[in-house]
C-alpha cells in the first residue's frame, strides 16, 4: 500500500504527527524520574565488586566496615542466604546470584554492599571490606571460551519462563549455554560447483548501552508485601522474578516504573530489583540501590562476537550458498543472550534468497560482564558481517554492489533461510530508494591529493522476537476523557503518544484527549517487555483490541438506551443517561500474541518464524585523510520500512537517532580490557560516544511506501531499524576512498592510519610529489 492509498484510508488521526504527550513536562523539568525518588527512612546501597575475573571466595571480612560511624549494616550473600535459599535469577537460565556464592565469575560482579543513610559513608565503608580469593583459570575470547576447560558455571539451571526459551539445556562441562542451528539445501554442493568461493571473518567488541539515566532501584515493605520502583523496560517481569525468588504470590509484588531517561536493552529483565528485595527484606527499611555510570558498565553489556562466512557465487554475481558460524562473547552470565543468539542467529546468511544456507550460533559464557540485549538485539552485528562480505565479492567481481545486492534480494513470496515465507518486507524498495537519495546513479568524484572520497551502502533486515504477549486496557469515563493502560515503558521511543493515537483513532478522539498511564503492575496488565521494536506491533493491536472492545460495549449500551440513532457515539452521553449522573466507566480489553512455530532443534526450520521483518538501509560518504588516516562522515542516509508510520515525525527522530548510536559502535565505543579481565575505561572521560560534532553535516531519513497487513493500522517497529546498515556502509566507503578493508570495529582513525602506512605506500608516494 502506496502512501497515497494510505490517504484514501478513513484514518484521521494515524499517520498525522502529534507532539508527544510528555514533551512538556520533560522540558519543564516535571517529568517522573526514579532517581527522583526519596522515601522516609531510606537507606543507600554501595556494592562492593569482585577485583578478579574467576575465584573462589575463602574469606570476607567485614568487621572494619561495621564498626564505621553511620553505616547501618553489611550484607554477603550469607545474610541472602537466610531469606532466599536459591538467590539466582535470570531470564534464560538462573545462574546469576543476587551477591557472589563462593565463587566470583568476572572483575565486578558484586560480592558485598553496605547499607547506609548517607550514600558516602556507604561509599567509604566499601574500601573497610577484606576479601580474599582463590585465583582461577579465566577465559575471555568467545571462540576460545567455546573449546576451552576452565569452565565459567559447573552447573547450568534453565529458567523455562518464555515459550521460545524453553528448550534450554546448555552444554554441560563447557562454556556453550546455547547452540542453534540452520540448514537448508546442500551447502558443500554448492560451494563445489560455485565460480567463486569467499570466505571472512568479522568481529565486534564489547560496548555499553550508556544511558544517560543510570539504572536505579529502590524497594519498600508495605502492608500487602513489596513495592518495587525501579528505572526497567520490564515490570511484568520483574514482578514474575522476584515472586518466584522469594516465593510470594504475585500479588504481594508491586512493580512501578516512570519515564526512562534511555534503556536500550540495559534496563531489562532484571538488573537491580532482586538486590534491592533483599537488602529490603534484611533491613527491614526501604533501600535504593543507584548506580554510578561506571557500575554499569559492569552490569550488562553488548555481545562481542566473532563471525565466520563463507560464500559461493556464480560468475553473474547470483549467491548460491552460505556457511556461518557465529561466536557470541556472553559474558559470565546469559540474561537474554541465548535469545539473541537465536533470533539474530538465524538471520546470519542475510537478507538474501539463497537455497543453501547453514548457521552455527553459539552463545558462550566467558569471564567479563555480562552480555545482553542491546538496540538491534544482535541484528547489528550480524549485518556488519554479511554486508561487508557483500561489498568484498562486489568488488572482486567487479560489479556494482548495489547492483548485486538487488539481484540478491529476498522477494516477498520467497523463503528466508528458516523456511518462512516473506511477506511485506521492503527490502528492494528500501535498498533502491537508499540509492536515489545516494545519488548512486551519477558519477562521483573520489577527489585527489591527500582527501579521497568514497560512499558505501548497507543494508539488513530484523524478525520481530515472537512469541510474546501483550494486553491493555481501555477506560471510557462519564465525562469523555479516555485511559489507556499499558504495560510498555516510555524510554523516549514516544510510545505512550503512538498508543493515544492508536485509541483515538478507533474512539473518534482528539489524541491529546487520552491519558496513557505508566506501568504499574497493581494498575497496568502484563506486557512482557519494551525490547527489540515489538511495541507498535504487539501492544498497538491491544490498545487497538481494547479500544475496539470498549466501542463495542459503548455501542450496546446506547442500543440498549435507544440512543443508538443520536449521531455519534458520545460517552459521556451515554454514561450521564445510564447512571443518572457523571458516572461509571466503560471498559475495553485487549491482548495479543502474535502466531508463531518453533524452529526446528536440527534444521532451524519454521514455517511461521516471525510475524514481520523490519528493514533498514543506510548510505554513508566519507572523506579519508590518506596522511594520517582521519575521516570525516560527510553523509549519511537511512531508509526504513515500518509499515503505516503511526506518528511520522517521532518515526524520523527513531531512524536518525538509532543511525547515529550505531557510529559510536561503529567508530568509537570499545570497552577495553587488560590481560586480567579488568575494564580499563569505565567512565565518559575514556569511553567515548558521538557528540554533536561527530554527527555528519547532512542526515536525510526517509521511511519507504510500505504496509503491514498483520500491523495495527499497517504498522511495525522502527526503534532498531536506523542502526542496521550503518558500520558496513562505513566500511565500504572507507574502502571506496583509499582501498583498505577493515574487517573488525570499531573502525577507530588509527586503525586507518596504520593500514593506509602499511598497505597503500601509492597514497605516500602521491602526496610527497
Amino acid at each position: 500500500m502506496t502512501h497515497t492509498e494510505l490517504a484514501a484510508m478513513p484514518w484521521t488521526r494515524v499517520g498525522k504527527s502529534q507532539p508527544r504527550l510528555e514533551a512538556r513536562s520533560k522540558v519543564t523539568g516535571r517529568a517522573e524520574y526514579i532517581h527522583n525518588l526519596a522515601l522516609p527512612g531510606m537507606l543507600h546501597a554501595k556494592i562492593l565488586r569482585s577485583t578478579v575475573a574467576h575465584g573462589r571466595i575463602l574469606s570476607i571480612d567485614t568487621s572494619a566496615a561495621q564498626a564505621l560511624p553511620g553505616v547501618h549494616s553489611v550484607v554477603t550473600s550469607e545474610d541472602v542466604l537466610k531469606i532466599i535459599p536459591e538467590p539466582y535469577f535470570g531470564p534464560a537460565f538462573h545462574d546469576q546470584p543476587v551477591l557472589a556464592i563462593h565463587k566470583v565469575h568476572y572483575v565486578g560482579e558484586p560480592v558485598a554492599v553496605v547499607l547506609a543513610r548517607d550514600p558516602y559513608i556507604a561509599e567509604e565503608a566499601l574500601h573497610l571490606i577484606a576479601v580474599e580469593y582463590e585465583e582461577l583459570a579465566a577465559v575471555f575470547n568467545e571462540v576460545e571460551a567455546a573449546r576451552s576447560a576452565a569452565v565459567v558455571h559447573d552447573v547450568l539451571k534453565p529458567a523455562g519462563t518464555f515459550p521460545d526459551l524453553k528448550h534450554l539445556a546448555g552444554k554441560r562441562d563447557t562454556n556453550v549455554a546455547l547452540d542453534f542451528h540452520v540448514r537448508r539445501g546442500d551447502v558443500a554442493q554448492a560451494f563445489a560447483n560455485a565460480d567463486h568461493v569467499f570466505e571472512h571473518t568479522f568481529r565486534t567488541q564489547q560496548v555499553m548501552h550508556t544511558p544517560l539515566e543510570p539504572m536505579i532501584t529502590l524497594a519498600e515493605l508495605t502492608d500487602t508485601g513489596m513495592t518495587i520502583h525501579t528505572s526497567s523496560q520490564s515490570p511484568s517481569f520483574v514482578r514474575l522474578e522476584i515472586a518466584r525468588l522469594l516465593g510470594w504470590p504475585e500479588s504481594k509484588v508491586r512493580v512501578r516504573t516512570a519515564l526512562l531517561g534511555g534503556g536500550f536493552g540495559a534496563k531489562l529483565y532484571i538488573k537491580l530489583e532482586a538486590l534491592a528485595a533483599a537488602l529490603t527484606l534484611i533491613a527491614r527499611l526501604p533501600v535504593k540501590v543507584a548506580l554510578t555510570m561506571e557500575e554499569q558498565f559492569y552490569t550488562i553489556t553488548k555481545h562481542a562476537t566473532t563471525f565466520r562466512i563463507k560464500t559461493s557465487v556464480t560468475k553473474e554475481g547470483r549467491i548460491t550458498g552460505r556457511e556461518c558460524e557465529v561466536w557470541w562473547n556472553g559474558g559470565a552470565f546469559a540474561d537474554i543472550g541465548p535469545r539473541v543468539t537465536q533470533k539474530s542467529g538465524f538471520t546470519a546468511a542475510g537478507p538474501y534468497d539463497i537455497d543453501n544456507v547453514s548457521i552455527d550460533s553459539y552463545q558462550i559464557y566467558t569471564n567479563l560482564p555480562p552480555a545482553g540485549a542491546f538496540r538491534g538485539f544482535g541484528i547489528t552485528q550480524m549485518v556488519w558481517a554479511y554486508e561487508s562480505q557483500a561489498d568484498i565479492i562486489a568488488r572482486e567481481l567487479k560489479m556494482d554492489p548495489v547492483e548485486f545486492r538487488r539481484i540478491n534480494l529476498l522477494r516477498d513470496g520467497r523463503p528466508h533461510a528458516t523456511g518462512t515465507i516473506m511477506k511485506d518486507a521492503a527490502l528492494i524498495q528500501v535498498l533502491d530508494r537508499t540509492a536515489e537519495r545516494m545519488n548512486w546513479h551519477l558519477p562521483f568524484d573520489h577527489g585527489a591529493g591527500t582527501l579521497r572520497r568514497g560512499r558505501g551502502i548497507g543494508i539488513g533486515y530484523k524478525a520481530l522476537v515472537a512469541p510474546t504477549t501483550s494486553m491493555a486496557i481501555v477506560s471510557l469515563s462519564a465525562d469523555g476523557s479516555c485511559f489507556v493502560y499499558s504495560g510498555t515503558v516510555d524510554m523516549g521511543q514516544g510510545s505512550d503518544t503512538a498508543f493515544a493515537i492508536v485509541a483515538a483513532e478507533v474512539l473518534g478522539l482528539d489524541p491529546t484527549a487520552v491519558r496513557v498511564i505508566h506501568p504499574d503492575t497493581d494498575v497496568t496488565p502484563y506486557d512482557m517487555a519494551t525490547l527489540g521494536s515489538r511495541s507498535t506491533f504487539h501492544m498497538g493491536h491491544a490498545v487497538r483490541l481494547a479500544a475496539e472492545d470498549a466501542l463495542d460495549k459503548m455501542r450496546s449500551l446506547a442500543q440498549e438506551l435507544g440512543m443508538e440513532t443520536e449521531g455519534k457515539l458520545d460517552a459521556a452521553k451515554i454514561l450521564v443517561r445510564r447512571y443518572g449522573m457523571q458516572a461509571g466507566n466503560i471498559i475495553g480489553v485487549g491482548s495479543f500474541i502474535p502466531e508463531y512455530i518453533s524452529p526446528d532443534k536440527a534444521t532451524g526450520q519454521s514455517a511461521n518464524i516471525t510475524p514481520n521483518w523490519m528493514v533498514g538501509a543506510t548510505g554513508i560518504e566519507v572523506e579519508v585523510d590518506t596522511e594520517t588516516g582521519q575521516f570525516r562522515i560527510v553523509r549519511m542516509e537511512n531508509v526504513g520500512d515500518c509499515g503505516t508510520p503511526l506518528n511520522p515525525k517521532i518515526v524520523e527522530t527513531q531512524l536518525s537517532g538509532a543511525a547515529i548510536m550505531q557510529l559510536g559502535a561503529a567508530l568509537y565505543e570499545e570497552m577495553d580490557f587488560d590481560e586480567m579481565g579488568q575494564l580499563r575505561n569505565a567512565s565518559f572521560a575514556e569511553y567515548k560516544i558521538p557528540g554533536i560534532h561527530d554527527v555528519p553535516a547532512i542526515v536525510g531519513t526517509e521511511m519507504v511506501d510500505s504496509y503491514q497487513h498483520n500491523g495495527p493500522f499497517g504498522a511495525k517497529g522502527v526503534g532498531e531499524t536506523g542502526t542496521y546498515g550503518v558500520a558496513s556502509a562505513i566500511a565500504a566507503a572507507i574502502e571506496d576512498a583509499v582501498g583498505l578493508r577493515l574487517t573488525s570495529m570499531p573502525m577507530k582513525y588509527e586503525a586507518v592510519c596504520r593500514a593506509l602506512h602499511a598497505s597503500a605506500p601509492q597514497f605516500r608516494s602521491e602526496t610527497s610529489q
